[in-house]
């Protein structure tokens, strides 16, 4: 346990934001996990899909839940494997 009130704070603050990150990560590989399956399946739904993962992506990306260049990585990936 916390020894310090600061210390203690900083403790509950860490817990909050990892519990924000591990959400917004997991619904991230959700949707990916989906779009994925459609384009495996050639869906023509796959392609209506992409912007909207575009964005979830981008938005994991600015929150910090990925990296910027992992986000890059995962777009252009999927992009690739619709076309």
């Amino acid at each position: 346990m916390a020894s310090h009130k600061s210390a203690a704070k900083k403790s509950k603050q860490d817990i909050s934001r990892r519990d924000r990150n591990r959400s917004g990560r997991s619904r991230l590989r959700t949707e990916l996990k989906k779009i994925r399956a459609l384009i495996a399946e050639g869906s023509s739904e796959a392609k209506d899909k992409l912007p909207a993962i575009y964005s979830l992506i981008d938005v994991s990306a600015k929150k910090g839940f990925i990296h910027d260049n992992a986000a890059a990585r995962l777009k252009s990936r999927l992009t690739q494997a619709a076309n």
